[in-house]
């Protein structure tokens, strides 16, 4: 059964996009590609196999969280553009 097609221009709009015709042209083969590819995948038997999030185990190489000291409070404001009080002065972002 082919894939469903997807209209790229209301893709394009849910994600504020403005595309040429010729990028929507692309981008429409390129989905309806994807589509067919899952299409192919969803037709093998994958009964027993387990659910993977990576093909490959994942390993986290977390150092040893351990205190030091570090700058201060006149070092951290030495580059400082602007300051008051002795503290960072910024531009007001909010009315």
């Amino acid at each position: 059964m082919p894939s469903p097609e997807i209209p790229i221009r209301h893709v394009a709009t849910l994600a504020r996009l403005e595309l040429t015709d010729e990028e929507a042209a692309r981008y429409q083969e390129q989905l309806g590609q994807i589509l067919h590819y899952i299409d192919v995948l969803d037709r093998h038997d994958l009964e027993g196999v387990e659910p993977t999030a990576h093909a490959m185990p994942v390993l986290d190489v977390i150092r040893a969280d351990e205190a030091r000291t570090g700058f201060s409070q006149a070092e951290s404001l030495t580059n400082a553009p602007r300051r008051a009080m002795d503290q960072f002065q910024i531009p007001k972002v909010l009315e």
